[in-house]
């Protein structure tokens, strides 16, 4: 299994924070890896909150090429942080020449775009800078997206973590997700670590999604060029999120009727029961099978956490108004959230989606079997 943990604060937090957290839950990964996802940037990153940032892993090749491309197409660097390494990496940790995160000016041309198209051709430059470094093995782009960045690395957490200098205050946020990853189904490729990211949305998973298939043959006969790479299994549920919001229209508390819908028998007697059979009936690849634990960010900065019916992976909640964190065990919330009420932590069941929103106030619970809001029901 994996260990998550994520966290939505008022003051923006060091990575370090949920990496602590981890590191208590390390019995549950194997520290084969590490992906860190960064929102609601601080530091130099406050004031550029509309600048794309590009996050990846560069050789010093595939930084000229880069650097090449970008300024031929207008994009010209506004801020970035260039970490340089020791020429002697942690054990089990690759060498690597550049860890880039650079933010950009748009092209003047940009500028008269819809904030659709913009979104759709960042999303294009993206997937073209990770074919680029496919093929000749010379960039690694996790995220280009404004007001996100995205850092992951084979080896050890904690060593990647001090290795990469992620106390740097450059890197302090205010939403914080981390997955330590253990290698149990794939070779170990960083476009398999969790988090994964598209368009504002990004999930990380701890379980197996063993309807993979399915899920990907649907999701890619969509005709949308971003629901595409599929290195793991889990890279679906955050695409499966982007299409529920962005496509259908609703809203994250109708992401399990998705993805886990209710027995034919429980829907009789929903009051939103036509809605329901038809996104059920109109949404079946996508039903998902598990074990799973999801937690998942939204462009709002809000976080959640939803289980499978399996229910077979660990999962809680807690916190403080103005601070709040999703774990997998309870031992990794208190090394973050020591001083919280510890009465008020919620473990989500199968029928449960728990919900921080962008205020940061207080842990919202939706069970499936209650009226959908309103403006989804409509």
């Amino acid at each position: 299994m994996c260990r998550l943990f994520a966290i939505t604060s008022e003051q923006p937090l060091s990575p370090m924070v949920v990496l602590e957290a981890l590191d208590v839950m390390r019995e549950g990964h194997d520290c084969s890896g590490v992906g860190l996802f960064l929102r609601d940037l601080a530091g130099p990153f406050e004031d550029m909150k509309d600048a794309p940032i590009l996050s990846g892993i560069f050789s010093d090749a595939g930084l000229k090429r880069l650097d090449a491309f970008m300024m031929d197409i207008g994009f010209m660097t506004k801020y970035k942080i260039t970490i340089k390494v020791p020429k002697t990496p942690p054990a089990g940790v690759p060498k690597r020449d550049v860890y880039l995160i650079r933010a950009y000016e748009y092209p003047e041309e940009w500028e008269e775009f819809s904030q659709k198209e913009l979104y759709d051709r960042l999303l294009s430059l993206r997937l073209k800078l990770r074919k680029m470094g496919e093929e000749k093995e010379d960039m690694i782009v996790f995220s280009f997206w404004p007001d996100v960045i995205m850092i992951k690395e084979i080896g050890d957490p904690t060593q990647v973590a001090n290795y990469l200098q992620f106390d740097r205050q450059e890197l302090h946020a205010r939403v914080i997700m981390a997955q330590g990853r253990q290698n149990t189904n794939y070779a170990i490729n960083l476009y398999a670590c969790h988090p994964f990211f598209i368009q504002g949305f990004s999930t990380m998973t701890n379980g197996e999604n063993t309807a993979f298939v399915p899920i990907k043959e649907y999701l890619t006969s969509r005709g949308f060029e971003g629901y595409t790479g599929y290195q793991s299994d889990s890279e679906v549920f955050t695409h499966i999120l982007h299409f529920m919001m962005t496509n259908l229209g609703l809203g994250v508390e109708a992401y399990k009727h998705v993805i886990t819908p209710l027995q034919d028998e429980d829907l009789q007697s929903h009051p939103d029961a036509d809605l329901l059979r038809n996104l059920k009936r109109s949404c079946r690849p996508l039903i998902i099978d598990g074990p799973n634990c999801v937690i998942g960010c939204l462009p709002d900065h809000s976080l959640f956490m939803v289980q499978d019916r399996k229910k077979l992976r660990p999962g809680v909640v807690g916190g403080k108004p103005g601070m709040y964190a999703f774990s997998s065990e309870i031992c990794g919330l208190d090394a973050a959230i020591p001083y919280r009420d510890k009465s008020k932590d919620f473990q989500p069941m199968h029928l449960d989606t728990a919900i921080v929103g962008p205020d940061r106030q207080e842990v919202r619970i939706c069970s499936q079997i209650n009226p959908l809001p309103p403006a989804l029901s409509a």
